[in-house]
């Protein structure tokens, strides 16, 4: 496909895919419990967090080599994150609509890709055209089987090869897991072992898992399949930090009402509504996740006076609150890029929210 045509982007070529499982047997295997009436119409089995981040070219280092470390680096941190490699499953619980994820090791997949264009006319068509699928070919991402869940991976990684020897690094995390990359410091912690994997003396300037000298011919892309077009949309995100050590004892109706009136705040600032039944995701504990409507019954006053009578203190968080805007693998080659999107199939919005030890995280995802 010709890149003359200002409207489109050559499509990306999928070289790879392999699994990357934890370095060490998970025992005791941990678990979380998803509590969820419906699971299907909830879309617990379709949205995610996606991010991708874009590094220039460098002397000594290029996607193929990232990915070929990746796959030693990040086996290391799924050791002490068993969870992002588990998968979902039903649980013997009378209680409708519980699974849980189980740790079993199965691994996240890792996905190496090319695309015929360079990292800065890539980029400049993305400034000029704000084309959603072009970005979205960045992600990999296949929808959970709802009847068979237990074989579906909840975290993905593709890394993207474009000419001119830049790469992007692509995640795809389900939603029920996303609290992890907030709150464990993973983005960090992830660099870190990898850049003492590479600097070792005793390493080999290419990894044994470089695909160049192991390719045998690439994939076809038609013949993996692939959701993550159908879900990279325009929702305008907000994130609050909401700071109250009482926060923690709030009745549940009352939470509802505090996440109520942040979505009418992000809704009056993009000037679009929310549906008036949304899905909320809330991390309960480490090991318990709870996915349910929320219902806009509450009138506008109640709202203020809720927000004017509250004792916390909000505070406007980001995305790079992640740290994945700071996050080299190597040679410093720090992000050039970072964007960030909530992947849904649905034009509800979604709310997710995710204690912290000083109060509340509420990501608030509207529909524009």
């Amino acid at each position: 496909m010709a890149y003359g045509d200002k409207n489109l982007v050559p499509k990306v070529e999928i070289e790879a895919v392999q699994t990357v499982t934890t370095v060490k047997q998970t025992d005791p295997r941990q678990t979380r419990r998803v509590l969820a009436t419906d699971p299907i119409d909830l879309g617990i089995f379709r949205r995610c967090l996606n991010i991708v981040v874009y590094y220039k070219v460098v002397e000594e280092d290029s996607g193929w080599i990232a990915a070929g470390w990746i796959k030693e680096s990040l086996g290391r941190v799924l050791a002490d994150q068993p969870i992002l490699s588990g998968r979902l499953r039903g649980t013997s619980s009378e209680d409708i609509g519980e699974l849980e994820i189980m740790s079993n090791d199965s691994g996240v997949r890792l996905i190496e890709a090319k695309i015929p264009i360079t990292l800065s006319q890539f980029l400049d068509h993305q400034l000029k055209e704000a084309s959603e699928e072009s970005e979205a070919q960045l992600v990999f991402w296949n929808d959970v089987d709802d009847q068979n869940p237990q074989f579906s991976p909840l975290f993905y990684l593709q890394v993207t090869n474009f000419e001119c020897g830049g790469y992007s690094i692509g995640i795809s995390c389900n939603l029920l897991l996303a609290d992890i990359l907030f709150k464990e410091n993973f983005f960090q912690k992830w660099a870190n072992v990898h850049k003492d994997i590479v600097s070792k003396s005793n390493s080999p300037k290419n990894p044994v898992f470089y695909f160049p000298n192991l390719k045998n011919g690439g994939c076809k892309t038609a013949d993996i399949p692939n959701s993550s077009g159908k879900i990279k949309n325009n929702d305008h995100t907000v994130i609050f930090k909401i700071t109250d050590e009482n926060l923690c004892s709030l009745d549940k109706e009352l939470e509802k009402k505090l996440i109520l009136a942040h979505v009418e705040e992000v809704e009056r600032e993009v000037g679009s509504k929310m549906a008036s039944k949304f899905p909320v995701y809330l991390r309960e504990s480490s090991n318990k996740i709870k996915i349910e409507y929320c219902t806009k019954n509450i009138d506008h006053d109640q709202q203020l006076e809720l927000i004017n009578k509250s004792t916390h203190e909000v505070s406007r968080g980001s995305w790079d609150d992640l740290g994945a805007s700071e996050v080299d693998f190597g040679q410093g080659n720090k992000p050039d890029r970072v964007t960030y999107w909530i992947g849904s199939i649905s034009d509800d919005g979604v709310v997710v929210a995710i204690p912290s030890t000083s109060g509340l995280n509420i990501i608030v995802s509207v529909p524009t």
